[in-house]
């Protein structure tokens, strides 16, 4: 993508209602959206995040699906998520937003209990050893994501990535974390759920047409 591009629509980002950019001193300082996204919402229902959300696919066909939930998309790259944020408002979907942060200030952008639901789709898996405390699913990032959600709340991981998927499985099986359905090639299983195969990202498309495996883990963390 260009500068220009770039450029063009982060000024649109800011035009857009549904979108929030505050600054890395804000989220970490009374973030004033912590605690109150309801509000923002204009309503109580249970919100759903996705993390590393991209242009914001299963953001929005989750927001189609489930118009009693609230979804929120996150991500650092604002030029990415600026058409999900656009075709949002192009829909009328009022229960969608993004929220463009690092995903390691979640437990600063969200309260305790606040979230019922995260989606972590094709993150980078950082295999090398010395990445490991970028993992989106290590035993810091799983903390703060325990803190944000509710007691119930369900955690989905898809990846096209059979180390991180094995990586995590061995991960929560080590902390006695609760597994609630893994498979290591969802497509190839005619009982899938259905919101997990019915969605797929610009990235998983490519994925799927040179028959790469996509895995599907969904847990709880205790």
């Amino acid at each position: 993508m260009g500068s220009k591009n770039k450029l063009k629509r982060f000024k649109e980002n800011e035009t857009f209602d549904n979108v929030i950019q505050p600054t890395r001193d804000e989220v970490l300082n009374n973030f004033t959206l912590k605690g109150r996204w309801n509000e923002h919402f204009g309503n109580d229902k249970p919100i759903t995040l996705e993390l590393g959300c991209g242009k914001g696919e299963y953001t929005l066909a989750l927001a189609r699906k489930y118009p009693d939930r609230n979804f929120i998309g996150i991500d650092i790259k604002g030029a990415r998520f600026w058409r999900g944020a656009k075709t949002a408002l192009e829909e009328g979907l009022d229960n969608v937003a993004f929220l463009r942060t690092q995903i390691e200030l979640v437990d600063c952008a969200f309260a305790k209990a606040e979230i019922a639901e995260i989606w972590i789709t094709f993150p980078d898996p950082q295999i090398k050893y010395k990445r490991t405390k970028h993992r989106m699913t290590n035993d810091a990032f799983l903390a703060k994501y325990k803190h944000v959600l509710q007691e119930d709340g369900v955690m989905h991981l898809k990846t096209d990535s059979e180390f991180m998927h094995g990586y995590t499985i061995g991960l929560l099986h080590g902390r006695g974390d609760e597994i609630l359905y893994a498979h290591h090639d969802i497509y190839s299983n005619t009982e899938a759920p259905e919101e997990v195969v019915s969605t797929q990202t610009f990235y998983e498309k490519q994925y799927l047409e040179v028959g790469k495996p996509i895995t599907y883990l969904k847990f709880k963390i205790k």
